[in-house]
């Protein structure tokens, strides 16, 4: 959708970052609830992720097409997709919820905490989208990747509420791995794949 072209160095880079990924989340702890899946329930949670890795990506190529082919500023685009997504948020809540917020207004139950996660994540939005508008959707894959890990370390030495695995050492190392392998120069890209 891009004419990008990666070479095989990126590609071995996104293989490993999947992989790296992977074992930094993977669950450590088998819950009674974890016993009880079937390999029918298995299943469809694997398919479910994959659509959803699909759609996100796809999505994520589509976001960074707009934001670079058009003359619209960033804060524009994301207006526009904040609008939109207004629109069905309102009607979640006012099919749900609506008798309660007539009751208690919109915001009941704000504390000074749910404040700070709202500007968090609207500041994270924006810097997502500036992100994809002057490097792109890889990079961004890739910074997210990152930001699970530093987020897990200061799990772990911030709010003791996480004991790293080996598995989680493995996937960390092949996320920084991959980071490096993917600005690594090869030879010409006489082997590189479109994307």
């Amino acid at each position: 959708m891009l004419g990008k072209k990666l070479g095989l160095y990126q590609w071995l880079s996104l293989l490993l970052l999947m992989a790296g990924v992977t074992l930094v989340q993977w669950p450590t702890e088998s819950t009674e609830e974890q016993k009880v899946l079937t390999v029918g329930s298995q299943f469809v949670g694997v398919v479910a992720v994959l659509i959803a890795c699909i759609s996100s990506g796809f999505a994520g190529v589509y976001f960074e097409k707009i934001l670079k082919e058009t003359k619209q500023s960033v804060w524009v685009r994301n207006i526009q997709l904040g609008l939109f997504s207004f629109v069905f948020g309102f009607l979640g809540m006012t099919v749900y919820d609506g008798q309660t917020v007539r009751e208690s207004g919109m915001f009941q139950g704000y504390s000074a905490i749910t404040w700070i996660v709202v500007v968090l994540q609207a500041v994270g939005g924006l810097i997502i989208a500036v992100v994809i508008k002057y490097a792109d959707n890889i990079l961004k894959g890739f910074a997210t990747s990152v930001s699970i890990i530093v987020s897990t370390l200061f799990s772990y030495f911030l709010l003791n509420d996480f004991n790293p695995t080996g598995l989680f050492f493995l996937g960390a190392v092949l996320v920084i791995a991959a980071t490096f392998l993917y600005s690594y120069e090869g030879k010409a890209a006489s082997s590189a794949i479109k994307v």
